[in-house]
């Protein structure tokens, strides 16, 4: 596998995920759909375009849920681990940054931020909802 390939898997390993290239962003996000979908006060994200995450085992194992048409969340249908979220609007993958171990997480923003509720000091901006350029109000938070 090359250094610009990572491989990562569901909880039981039954899907597995590679992507290749770079992710265009990554960072967390603070909104509740996340918060609760992780079962964590926070997510970890890194967005890819589409055609940089392919299903590479255990494609028959991913199920999808699809609380709003802004997201398909996939996980595995064997253990329930997390693996993505689809956008399809936004032609984009959220990997989830924990399923990719060989990845150097090198988070950008935090989205959603005014939803937080864990409040995080790290010197990153801190979007009210979104960066205006994905259709958000491009407002900043103090930390």
């Amino acid at each position: 596998m090359s250094s610009n390939q990572h491989t990562g898997q569901c909880f039981c390993g039954a899907v597995e995920v590679t992507v290749s290239g770079a992710p265009f962003a990554m960072g967390y996000c603070h909104c509740k759909d996340c918060r609760a979908w992780s079962a964590g006060p926070v997510n970890a994200f890194t967005l890819w375009k589409q055609d940089e995450v392919k299903v590479t085992k255990g494609a028959e194992q991913l199920a999808n849920f699809a609380l709003t048409d802004a997201s398909q969340r996939k996980y595995c249908k064997q253990c329930g681990g997390h693996v993505m979220s689809v956008h399809p609007g936004g032609d984009f993958t959220d990997v989830y940054a924990a399923i990719l171990p060989t990845l150097e997480f090198e988070p950008g923003i935090h989205v959603n931020y005014e939803s937080a509720v864990l409040r995080i000091k790290d010197g990153l901006p801190k979007m009210k909802d979104f960066p205006a350029e994905m259709g958000g109000s491009g407002e900043t938070l103090p930390e």
